[in-house]
């Protein structure tokens, strides 16, 4: 179980945590957009997946963030 550091790296946390946030909504968002607004709309897939493959970057990015973080406050 992991416990986010209570003090030093707080705005750092906070940071991280808003673009966990920001780029898991922005992901759902891209998902959606799989599904043609109305029949015979056209999808644009390679964009699609590009911006899919960028939430999933972020998401990674903040989520090694948060791990960086608490492994170092734990060894303070």
């Amino acid at each position: 179980r992991c416990a986010l550091p209570q003090k030093p790296a707080l705005e750092t946390v906070r940071s991280s945590l808003r673009l966990l946030n920001a780029s898991a909504y922005r992901l759902q968002s891209e998902c959606r957009k799989t599904v043609p607004p109305e029949p015979g709309a056209t999808v644009d897939y390679q964009l699609l997946t590009q911006q899919v493959i960028q939430c999933a970057y972020d998401i990674a990015k903040a989520a090694k963030q948060l791990v960086t973080i608490t492994t170092r406050e734990k060894k303070q």
